[in-house]
């Protein structure tokens, strides 16, 4: 049974790729549906599109009150005294879970393609370089990179393309915190690449446009 429940854009014709795009802190997997069109990729790409729900429960920084979050933050940092470790890794399971579902569903892993902003992205990272199939890709948006220390210290699959995305102004998940996951990744044996914009904690239009092109560049090797 699918831990999650999310929304599905669907292509018009049958999915040949799926984008799993996980929200942040409070959100919700509505958040991310606008942007669908706002990518403007080609019909005859068919990518289908899957915005999960993270899980209603307290957040510890946010005076213990209840939200949408995909793990408790018990403080800003990103050892492993920061977060709850449990709550974690039933999120980076539940994301596996929806990957092995569009597997089933005829889309091979390398053209499943995770994405998270914030909170979500912290996930994505883990649900992506640990898994044992090589992804079509892992997009990151204005976040971070919490416990490194239990992912491979080695890349597992130094080939899959990676593309790590942060405002130079963001207040919330400041950019070098995304400067140290580029850091951290580049030292495991990955090639990531990284983006910067004049905004906050948040998605610009620019940046939009550099994910369509990444995700059409992905899709046509």
């Amino acid at each position: 049974m699918n831990p999650l429940a999310y929304i599905e854009l669907a292509p018009k014709g049958t999915a040949t790729a799926s984008v799993i795009w996980l929200h942040g802190l409070g959100a919700s997997g509505n958040d991310f549906q606008p942007v669908v069109p706002e990518l403007k990729l080609p019909t005859q790409l068919a990518v289908r599109f899957i915005f999960p729900h993270a899980p209603e429960q307290p957040v510890t920084v946010n005076n213990g009150y209840v939200m949408p979050s995909w793990y408790d933050i018990l403080a800003m940092g990103t050892n492993a005294r920061s977060i709850n470790e449990e709550q974690f890794a039933e999120s980076v399971a539940n994301i596996r879970f929806l990957i092995e579902q569009e597997m089933q569903r005829g889309i091979p892993a390398q053209h499943i393609f995770l994405a998270g902003f914030s909170q979500g992205g912290a996930v994505a990272y883990h649900a992506a370089l640990g898994y044992p199939q090589q992804l079509g890709g892992l997009l990151t948006l204005s976040t971070y990179l919490p416990i490194p220390q239990t992912l491979p210290a080695e890349a597992l699959h130094p080939n899959m393309p990676v593309y790590i995305m942060h405002g130079s102004q963001d207040g919330v998940v400041p950019e070098a915190m995304g400067r140290e996951a580029l850091t951290a990744l580049t030292s495991m044996g990955y090639q990531p690449r990284y983006s910067h914009y004049p905004m906050e904690h948040q998605v610009c239009i620019e940046q939009l446009h550099d994910i369509s092109a990444w995700l059409q560049e992905q899709l046509a090797n």
